[in-house]
């Protein structure tokens, strides 16, 4: 089983910008090492992955009111990083989905 880049900072760009409270962009990393787990186990049916980044898409879609309490919003540099983010995780484990369907259901 292959085991995530160690060496990889997942959201680097959103922790270095203040604009992104720390806990929520750990908030968002956690997600993110939901479909990482996932991948580590060696999965590669491309639904099941879907299907697992559909959900943890849908969670992100869920801190928006949270950012907008601390006076930030998930806008174009965090949209930017997630992306970048997702797409080094698919094709770190080889998984053929393009990161725009791969987080289809964002809504910001």
């Amino acid at each position: 089983m292959k085991k995530f880049d160690i060496n990889y900072d997942l959201l680097n760009e959103m922790y270095q910008d203040d604009y992104y409270p720390n806990f929520l962009v750990d908030k968002i990393r956690n997600e993110l090492q939901k479909v990482i787990d996932l991948l580590e186990t060696g999965e590669k049916d491309i639904n099941i992955i879907q299907e697992k980044m559909d959900e943890i898409i849908c969670s992100i879609n869920n801190l928006q009111d949270e950012f907008d309490e601390n006076d930030s919003e998930i806008e174009t540099v965090a949209r930017e990083c997630i992306g970048e983010t997702v797409g080094y995780i698919l094709d770190y484990f080889d998984i053929p989905i393009d990161v725009e369907e791969a987080i289809r259901e964002r809504d910001w």
